[in-house]
Formats: structure tokens, C-alpha cells, sequence
């Protein structure tokens, strides 16, 4: 089973969350009806502490785990939203660092690729962001080669996404990298959701 965390966090785009958290758990569902007994995802939302975060918009989600007690992660993804708080906290920044050394594939969603870049995960070469935040992006981290126009951008284990609905095109390639195309196709489907082409 590939276990997958989310972080969430006061400010977090509410889409950058739940499109990754309903691709990975559709995928694990759709799964489940062929091969019963045989889970292939567990997804689990991440925050720094206990008790619930608020989204940008509003929405309040209650994460499952902290950074104290999230376990072993295989995959770890950090969504965007309005990520100045984060990306300025110690404790979150060296758990990402920590979890990323030892993840099967870490990836962003939007501005979380400034999260990234702030827990030293991208030091360098090909990044994406949100179309609106790609200069401020490469004025704040100019050793990374920001780059627009792709949906996601692949650097060895480290994949960074477009903003907000990109992060469902992502998570969809995640699940055929990680599980099979066939999955990936099969849960995109069940999503009534384009199966993206290549980034």
C-alpha cells in the first residue's frame, strides 16, 4: 500500500487540497472493486498541529495526523494557497525535508512549490507554479529554472504543478506512475474527468 500525505494548513487553496485527496481516494476505491483485500492508496491530511485549518475561502478541514504523529509517507504533496505562514515555519519546513529524503515522489501543487523551495526539497532545475506566481517564483529562488506553460514538471522524484485544477492532472499522472495507466485512466474516468496528456 502507498501511503500518501497532504499537508494542510491555514491559507491552503481548498482545490489544491481536494483535488489530489479525491484523485488518490478514487483511485484506492476503484481499486478496491477489481482487487478486493488489496489496498493500493491511504491518504492521510497532514497539519502542523492538532485541530482544524482554514482554507483560503473558508473552508475549515480537520487533518487526521500532525507532523508529530503522520507515520511513514511514500508520497508527500503540498498544495498551494497563501503560503507565506508555512513557508516560515521551522517545524513544518524540516518535516518536509525529513518525510521528502525518504519519499517514493514529493510534488506541489501551485504556490506549494515555493514551500518546497523554502524546506531546500528544489534547489534547482525545471519548477512550475501558478501562471501568476512564476516570476516571483524565479525572483525568490533564481537557482530554479522556472518554467510556464506545462500543466506539471517532472525533476527526478520531485514533480511541481501548475495552479489549482493542474493538481488533478498531476494527481492523475502520480496514480499511473505509481499504480498503471489502466488505474489512472479507470479513475479519471470514475472522476468524469479528461485523462491529461503528457505534462
Amino acid at each position: 500500500m502507498i501511503r500518501v500525505a497532504l499537508l494542510a494548513y491555514d491559507g491552503v487553496e481548498a482545490l489544491d487540497f481536494a483535488g489530489p485527496f479525491e484523485v488518490f481516494t478514487t483511485a484506492a476505491r476503484v481499486h478496491a472493486r477489481t482487487t478486493p483485500g488489496e489496498p493500493v492508496f491511504e491518504v492521510v491530511a497532514v497539519a502542523a498541529g492538532p485541530g482544524p485549518v482554514r482554507a483560503r475561502a473558508g473552508l475549515e478541514l480537520l487533518p487526521s495526523a500532525t507532523i508529530a504523529d503522520a507515520g511513514v509517507v511514500d508520497v508527500l504533496v503540498v498544495p498551494g494557497g497563501v503560503v507565506d505562514g508555512v513557508r516560515e515555519d521551522r517545524a513544518v519546513l524540516d518535516w518536509l525535508a525529513r518525510v521528502h529524503a525518504t519519499t517514493r515522489l514529493t510534488a506541489s501543487v501551485c504556490t506549494g512549490a515555493f514551500v518546497l523551495a523554502a524546506a531546500g526539497i528544489l534547489t534547482g532545475g525545471p519548477v512550475t507554479t501558478h501562471w501568476e506566481d512564476l516570476d516571483d517564483l524565479a525572483a525568490q529562488f533564481p537557482a530554479l529554472e522556472v518554467v510556464g506553460d506545462r500543466r506539471w514538471v517532472r525533476q527526478g522524484r520531485v514533480f511541481t504543478s501548475a495552479g489549482i485544477s493542474a493538481g488533478i492532472d498531476l494527481s492523475l499522472h502520480l496514480v499511473e506512475v505509481l499504480a498503471g495507466r489502466e488505474l489512472a485512466v479507470r479513475t479519471a474516468r470514475q472522476l468524469d474527468y479528461p485523462m491529461p496528456p503528457d505534462a
